[in-house]
């Protein structure tokens, strides 16, 4: 007696067209397009979130770079003087203080570079 795979490969389908919903015309009905187009999402999604960390730590940078300004130094130098005062915060926490507390990031600057110039 020959065994039909009827309900396994409709549960197959069914699992990758609830992953294509909302993709636009044929690629969320169609089940070839759809396998298709969810494995490129998926495939983006893993790259993404590797390139969602190299994102964030430009933007972390630019804020900093840009608070150093203000204060009348550059990046290069505020992190080398908080590096030689063995400050060791990372570049999330300083792009923080740089926009929610302007006034510690410009106390911190201005404690740091002073001994960086000695």
């Amino acid at each position: 007696m020959r065994v039909k795979g009827g309900v396994v490969t409709r549960r197959r389908h069914k699992k990758i067209l609830k992953r294509a919903k909302g993709y636009y015309a044929a690629n969320s009905r169609c089940f070839t397009h759809a396998t298709e187009k969810v494995d490129h999402g998926l495939q983006y999604a893993y790259r993404d979130r590797r390139v969602k960390k190299r994102e964030m730590r430009k933007l972390w940078t630019q804020r900093i770079n840009a608070a150093a300004r203000v204060n009348g130094t550059s990046y290069s130098r505020l992190m080398g003087a908080l590096r030689k005062a063995s400050i060791d915060l990372d570049r999330k926490v300083l792009s923080d203080m740089a926009i929610h507390d302007a006034g510690g990031f410009t106390a911190l600057v201005s404690k740091v570079l002073p001994q960086a110039r000695a």
